[in-house]
């Protein structure tokens, strides 16, 4: 891991109904490459926001990203070209149900990277043979369980070769007996080293998975640290409080 931040934000700031709703207030942070960075965190803390703001899915009020060395809250910047770096994965899968499993996962390689249709086959069929889904590929999104949906959404976030992936609480939408074999791709993801940041509410996962976890509350950064120190150790009483709650 270096000592350089693959992705920093410092001050930033995103406001609604001119400003009388503060939903980040002045987030600096940074995150290094290698990282799997889990963000907890009461409902309504501007988690998703936050996380979303990283690829300007949200576009900051104020403050800055700083992504690969590039400021991309510059508006000279073609944010698109930095997006494809960074695979996203949401509640919901998105995935376009008139297109089978492959066709959902090669279109972006081939539109955007300009792959060709067999290197883009290729390399849809080699991760969907890793997250255990090879003989889907020629399924539709309607023959599947929500659990597969979401592990082709990961699958395709994976097809576009990302630095970094972010998950927007990637199970919340999922039956609870879905939500293990999500969790066990972005951890067999993290175990290969993938830069990740993953808003959850899996304890568990943060604990086990995370190398850093931040607490969020009223859109400001509370506390952060490793899973250990915060977990076993909260020094905040915003953070004590929600983990008597939620552990």
């Amino acid at each position: 891991m270096s000592d350089k931040f693959l992705i920093e934000t410092k001050n930033l700031c995103k406001h609604y109904l001119n400003g009388e709703v503060v939903a980040l207030d002045n987030v600096t942070t940074g995150i290094k490459s290698g990282e799997v960075v889990v963000i907890i965190g009461p409902s309504g803390s501007g988690k998703s926001t936050f996380l979303r703001s990283l690829n300007l899915l949200e576009m900051p009020t104020s403050g800055s990203i700083i992504f690969e060395g590039k400021e991309i809250t510059d508006p000279k910047v073609d944010i698109n070209i930095h997006r494809r770096k960074m695979g996203m994965v949401f509640q919901q899968f998105n995935l376009f149900p008139h297109k089978s499993v492959l066709e959902n996962l090669t279109l972006g390689p081939i539109k955007l990277l300009k792959q060709s249709k067999k290197e883009a086959e290729e390399k849809a069929l080699t991760l969907l043979e890793r997250v255990g889904l090879k003989d889907r590929a020629d399924a539709y999104p309607s023959q599947l369980s929500g659990g597969q949906k979401q592990r082709v959404a990961i699958v395709r976030a994976l097809c576009m070769n990302p630095d970094v992936m972010l998950f927007d609480e990637p199970t919340s939408a999922l039956d609870p007996e879905m939500v293990g074999e999500v969790l066990d791709v972005m951890k067999s993801l993290a175990d290969g080293g993938m830069t990740m940041v993953v808003v959850t509410h899996e304890m568990r996962f943060a604990r086990e998975v995370g190398t850093r976890l931040i607490f969020m509350a009223d859109g400001a950064i509370v506390e952060e640290g490793t899973p250990a120190e915060i977990f076993d150790n909260p020094q905040n009483e915003r953070t004590k409080a929600f983990l008597k709650k939620v552990l």
